[in-house]
């Protein structure tokens, strides 16, 4: 569609072509994004079309926001939470010709980030996750909807690669087979968190889900953190959701398309940044069993990952965008340099944990 938006979807927020300025904004793979500045207006707002490839019930979505907003409205009401605008018919969406389109207020004055270049934007951006998770304890996430059920499931994520690996010719098994043997090797992660999974102080609460540093907005000056945006994602799950993402995308300079496995480091900077920020929201009320988890948690998410990976180069490279055909399956080895990293740096790790716990 590019910048040739259908009128009707302006229209139904009030607006036309001929007096708003429409600009292509974000680097986000799912929704695209639009900066929609009204000429008549100083207000600015965020126009996006949701991926209904990827979220199959986009009334889902609508449904959990203004639940939590009407919650946080009541509850913390300087809490700033990005709900969004309703149409000109009071709807949380516009429905146009089989596409959903959502408006959401401009914050000004921020700024969102596609890297980390120093451990306070860690520190913010954790203090700013954790934050929102802490404000809604008392909310009771059961009554929230899976928006991508299963997003987080460990075993379901599990039971795809066997059955691909069951599926796969010989030559393709043979070309991943180091990466192969590590997602069996490590099913013990998957097995370690079953045995956990059913105990009472290991509650669901309402987590993100996609906590990577784009999905906050610092001040664009001082870098202090503001609040949570991209809330497609937010549902019932564990703590280990949010904080094992952040694990993930935060702790190595490279992402997962780096190639190059030696540059694949933990920075124990940002690490210890990030705990600082998250444990400061969260340390009260995490569970004994939760503070078990800690580290865990971001083995537990990074594995699920460099399965997914692996489970796509297996299937044909069908889920994620590639630019080589073995680009799936090189993701996956970075992802389980990245796992190994966790456990060599174990000790220190843990111990960055134990300080910021008391």
């Amino acid at each position: 569609m590019g910048l040739n938006l259908d009128s009707e979807v302006l229209k139904a927020y009030g607006y036309a072509k001929e007096n708003t300025r429409i600009t292509q904004i974000g680097t986000g793979l799912i929704n695209r994004t639009y900066l929609l500045s009204p000429l008549s207006e100083e207000k600015k707002y965020i126009l996006q079309n949701i991926n209904t490839s990827v979220f199959k019930q986009p009334q889902a979505i609508a449904n959990n926001l203004r639940a939590i907003a009407d919650y946080l409205n009541f509850a913390y009401p300087e809490y700033l939470f990005i709900k969004p605008v309703s149409t000109t018919n009071g709807e949380e969406m516009a429905h146009i010709r089989d596409e959903y389109w959502r408006m959401l207020p401009f914050v000004p004055n921020t700024i969102s980030l596609d890297v980390l270049a120093d451990p306070k934007q860690a520190y913010e951006a954790a203090k700013q996750f954790g934050k929102l998770s802490r404000l809604l304890d008392n909310f009771d996430a059961k009554t929230l909807q899976p928006t991508i059920p299963g997003f987080h499931d460990l075993g379901l994520r599990y039971e795809q690669f066997t059955l691909a690996l069951n599926k796969i010719v010989e030559a393709l098994k043979e070309q991943a087979k180091s990466e192969i043997e590590g997602a069996l090797a490590h099913k013990y992660i998957l097995d370690y968190y079953t045995s956990y999974s059913h105990r009472k102080d290991f509650p669901d609460r309402v987590m993100h889900h996609d906590t990577k540093i784009s999905n906050v907005l610092l001040d664009d000056e001082t870098y202090e953190g503001i609040c949570v945006i991209d809330l497609d994602t937010v549902m019932p799950g564990k703590f280990i959701s949010d904080l094992g993402d952040m694990m993930r995308t935060y702790l190595c300079a490279f992402s997962e398309n780096e190639t190059d496995l030696d540059k694949i480091k933990i920075r124990l900077p940002y690490f210890e940044a990030m705990i600082k920020g998250y444990l400061s929201e969260m340390k009260s009320i995490l569970t004994e069993t939760e503070k078990e988890l800690i580290l865990f948690s971001g083995k537990y998410i990074i594995y699920m990952q460099a399965l997914r990976f692996l489970t796509d180069f297996l299937s044909g490279n069908n889920y994620y965008p590639t630019n080589y055909p073995t680009q799936n399956l090189d993701r996956a080895k970075n992802q389980f340099k990245l796992l190994h990293e966790i456990s060599v740096n174990e000790k220190e790790l843990q111990d960055i944990i134990e300080e910021n716990l008391v």
